[in-house]
């Protein structure tokens, strides 16, 4: 770890009320500096791990809302994040984490297959029966959170179904690579098709190689190094064997991570292309407002945005998706309050420290409540399946949808009902 980084926290304060952990705990050792300081007293030689000082590290959200707010740039996150993966390299994986992380994530063919019975539970009306009897209250209480976050998952995988090129709509304007996610793919096939679409009527050959494995965020939540070097070793040189003007992302989480291989892999130079050429989807459709806006028609409904913290703080993308809702005619957007705050969800942590997590939760809904609107759009996978949740759960009659979806509604005309 760099200790040059520790050092660079002045202690002024400036994260804390950025901080979802101390909005709600009010607790130093749950703050960005709190944090920043155990890390540092720990390779200073004056504290050892303890299940404590695990337990405070584990408290962070890596939401990086302190590093927009750090005057000095700290991350505190990513300080956590770096402390955690030095402490799992000398450890190594469990059996569960070896199982789920190196043989079933880089596997696409394998993670599609853990779904099947999934789709047939839903489709057999099991859920139905097992959510009315509440059986799963019988079964640890993770299990439960997990089923409950399941939305209706589709027919198949997109990436079965997506060609590997999509042509131009009209006069070709370029070549794009298609990063798919493996959420995305898995369970929000809609939305991605939507990207793919709207890339397509832009006059983009869109390029999706079948063959890419998951970017790595699962494996930088588990502090897995070395799953995440190959992951972006992998697609790095999968990309590469095509010749593309961008590579884009409608996941918050892949963009993210897609844009850190440079630094993953220690800046090696084809990484470091390959991360300069990844754009979220939001980026590459702003820059092409003036072709978009005439293919949109109108909609007589009222939204307001999520931020995700991956597209908000980590890559720094705020207004494009919001002058991107305004390009449609007779929109009625609102902002939200504290938009963007985190949602709660964060990878795992929504199933690992569940307390926490509602908390932060239950304070997006009631913003998103005091905006009146019917639909609530974001960018990122976690996020939707939190939000989705929540506001079901809430009997909240509000829609979340992805921005490409809204975007694609509009150019066909068509807006389905919350």
């Amino acid at each position: 770890m760099d200790y040059e980084k520790l050092i660079n926290c002045m202690r002024c304060g400036m994260c804390l009320p950025h901080c979802p952990t101390y909005r709600e705990t009010f607790l130093e050792t749950a703050s960005p500096r709190g944090r920043v300081a155990l890390v540092r007293k720990f390779q200073e030689g004056e504290l050892s791990v303890s299940d404590r000082f695990l337990e405070y590290l584990s408290l962070c959200l890596d939401c990086q809302a302190c590093a927009s707010a750090c005057p000095c740039g700290v991350n505190a996150g990513e300080l956590v994040a770096e402390f955690r993966c030095e402490k799992k390299d000398g450890e190594g994986l469990s059996f569960m984490e070896d199982l789920v992380l190196r043989r079933l994530v880089p596997h696409p063919d394998r993670l599609e297959s853990s779904m099947v019975p999934m789709r047939l539970y839903q489709r057999s009306g099991l859920q139905r029966v097992v959510r009315k009897l509440g059986i799963l209250k019988m079964f640890p209480a993770p299990l439960e959170r997990m089923e409950g976050l399941l939305p209706q998952l589709p027919g198949k995988p997109l990436r079965r179904t997506l060609q590997e090129v999509t042509p131009a709509k009209g006069e070709e304007r370029g070549t794009v690579g298609f990063f798919l996610g493996c959420v995305m793919s898995l369970i929000f096939s809609e939305a991605s098709f939507a990207t793919v679409q709207l890339l397509s009527a832009l006059g983009y050959r869109v390029v999706t190689p079948k063959e890419q494995k998951c970017c790595g965020a699962p494996n930088m939540l588990a502090a897995d190094r070395q799953g995440l070097e190959a992951a972006a070793r992998f697609n790095t040189e999968l990309f590469a064997g095509y010749e593309l003007a961008s590579i884009v992302t409608d996941c918050g989480g892949c963009g993210a991570e897609l844009k850190k291989y440079g630094h993953h892999l220690h800046g090696d130079p084809a990484a470091l292309e390959f991360s300069g050429k990844v754009r979220d989807i939001s980026q590459l459709l702003d820059a092409n407002a003036e072709r978009l806006a005439p293919l949109l028609k109108p909609m007589d409904i009222a939204v307001t945005y999520h931020d995700p913290c991956h597209i908000a703080h980590c890559q720094g993308i705020r207004q494009e998706p919001r002058r991107l809702m305004q390009l449609i005619p007779g929109l009625d957007y609102r902002e939200m309050n504290e938009a963007d705050a985190c949602c709660g969800s964060a990878g795992t942590y929504n199933i690992e420290r569940p307390e926490m997590s509602d908390k932060v939760l239950g304070r997006k809904v009631a913003n998103i409540r005091k905006t009146g609107a019917r639909y609530l759009v974001t960018g990122n996978p976690g996020c939707l399946l939190q939000l989705k949740k929540a506001l079901a759960e809430g009997n909240e009659p509000v829609r979340v949808i992805h921005l490409t979806e809204l975007l694609l509604w509009s150019m066909n005309g068509t807006a389905p009902a919350p």
